[in-house]
């Protein structure tokens, strides 16, 4: 499903990744930790294609992503790839299903059925009464919940999130880690997590830790203790562009 090979990547003089290799396979839930600095969300970056490595291949559902023209490149992250952020990225201005509908639209997916698609994802999140609330007037659980479905409505091959539950309490991170399962399950896709949180960490298929861009093997991590928060730089939000919105 997601293959890496020797990947790098350099800001300046500081070398941030120093040849990553990495497979995952299809339908894995994989959770990438490791203290501040590590590369882990550069490594996501890279991954999601919002990003290019200096050296090395990053292959995704097949296809080299390193291939790809610009153009290319963003019809891939929109059909192949979904992305939830830390904080929600909803766009306040539309309701909880026009937000799923707006990767749809750009797809190029008929009104019809991209409502729909947002419909039926509203359903499986226990959301369908809220279609119509702006953000303003969700919790923070139903938010990201909605953000969720948007990254899953043009069904992508991988959903890739960063920090996903950084901003929740208690109660509603357990059920976004839940969720992430049921997802899996009922739909199939591969998902990647940049975490902090030992809990999402400690459940999933298979933990990569990550330190001075390295990827560490097991035997060096398994006596090591819990790394501080990281302050790696965000995602950048890959939904749309001004004009795409505005357009829609």
């Amino acid at each position: 499903m997601i293959d890496i090979k020797n990947i790098t990547k350099s800001f300046g003089s500081l070398q941030v990744l120093k040849g990553i290799d990495l497979h995952i396979d299809k339908g894995e839930v994989v959770s990438i930790v490791g203290p501040s600095g590590a590369g882990k969300t550069t490594l996501l970056q890279i991954i999601g294609t919002l990003d290019r490595p200096d050296s090395g291949q990053v292959i995704v559902d097949s296809i080299d992503t390193s291939r790809l023209s610009t153009k290319k490149l963003s019809d891939f992250r929109n059909q192949h790839l979904g992305f939830v952020f830390q904080f929600h990225q909803l766009l306040p201005e539309f309701t909880a299903i026009e937000n799923i509908m707006i990767p749809a639209y750009i797809a190029g997916t008929s009104p019809r059925k991209a409502k729909q698609r947002a419909q039926e994802l509203l359903q499986f999140m226990g959301l369908a009464d809220r279609a119509t609330h702006k953000p303003n007037e969700l919790s923070g659980g139903e938010k990201q919940r909605v953000a969720v479905a948007r990254a899953l409505v043009n069904n992508p091959a991988v959903i890739l999130a960063d920090e996903p539950s950084g901003s929740l309490d208690t109660k509603n991170k357990e059920e976004l880690h839940q969720l992430f399962f049921d997802l899996r399950n009922q739909f199939g896709q591969t998902f990647v997590i940049v975490t902090h949180d030992e809990g999402l960490a400690s459940i999933t298929d298979r933990t990569i830790h990550l330190k001075d861009g390295l990827i560490l093997p097991t035997d060096s991590w398994t006596s090591q203790a819990a790394e501080p928060s990281d302050t790696d730089n965000p995602v950048v939000n890959p939904v749309a562009d001004v004009d795409e919105i505005e357009s829609v």
